[in-house]
């Protein structure tokens, strides 16, 4: 599993039994105070949501929320009408989907919010808890958080790993996959998310190897998340994407079954 000895964990309620209750404490983090400058992030309780943040306070922190900001915006829109929607090829009927790079969730909530049964996989077990924390939150939103507790469910476990336990059984309708890290860019313009995730998770890229662990599934599509202009990964089996869905900043790379070169429309 990951490492996380880069985190500290701090609660900020004034109820001291939150901090021995709270989840985040089953990862065995170091104990610290809001103002600790020994390690580069802090998982905070706050005594209302899980954040996680800068130490340095050169931006501000990170968390899950499903309820309200741009997510809760954006999940009172046309959800058939997103990208994403697009790209899984959902055309109204709910589709078995395994999201192996579930990050802060929003890709894998959209899709349950569409009926959608999926299986969000987080390896990293502070990315895990934010999660899990913001999907426990959203349970008081009615609409939202009925679909999310009955479409959604969370596995924290190794993506490849888990991919590859997949293998011979019933396949996926599709797999989605999302390897973008962060940039090593440092300037002002790379997003906070970004920023903080690029000091959490490092330099990693397993995209190809997601890639080929995702092909071995025998599910229907894979879609991958990649910037607009970035290169698509490394197809086992050499192929180029099925067809790509683009957005302002983001694109999707579809792989199409059967393997290893069959191509169908979108």
């Amino acid at each position: 599993m990951a490492q996380t000895n880069n985190v500290a964990f701090c609660c900020e309620s004034i109820d001291g039994n939150e901090q021995a209750a709270h989840p985040a404490q089953r990862l065995e983090l170091p104990q610290a105070n809001a103002d600790c400058s020994d390690y580069p992030l802090l998982l905070t309780w706050t005594g209302d949501r899980l954040e996680l943040r800068r130490t340095d306070k050169t931006c501000g922190p990170i968390y899950c929320d499903f309820n309200s900001g741009p997510f809760g915006h954006r999940s009172r829109q046309n959800l058939r009408g997103e990208l994403l929607a697009k790209a899984v090829g959902f055309k109204g009927k709910p589709l078995d989907v395994v999201d192996a790079t579930a990050g802060l969730g929003r890709d894998a909530a959209l899709l349950a919010l569409l009926g959608c049964r999926v299986t969000a996989i987080e390896r990293h077990p502070v990315i895990h808890a934010l999660l899990e924390d913001g999907l426990l939150r959203a349970t008081d939103h009615a609409r939202a958080g009925d679909r999310l507790q009955s479409h959604l469910c969370l596995v924290h476990d190794d993506s490849i790993a888990h991919l590859q336990s997949l293998r011979g059984e019933a396949a996926s309708d599709v797999v989605c996959l999302d390897p973008m890290f962060p940039p090593r860019n440092k300037s002002a313009k790379v997003k906070k998310e970004l920023q903080i995730l690029g000091l959490l998770l490092g330099d990693a890229d397993n995209g190809d190897e997601l890639l080929a662990a995702a092909a071995q599934t025998g599910c229907r599509r894979i879609v991958v998340k990649r910037s607009l202009h970035a290169p698509p990964l490394n197809h086992p089996a050499n192929r180029a994407p099925s067809c790509v869905f683009k957005g302002k900043a983001v694109r999707f790379d579809v792989y199409l079954s059967a393997w290893p070169d069959v191509r169908g429309d979108a």
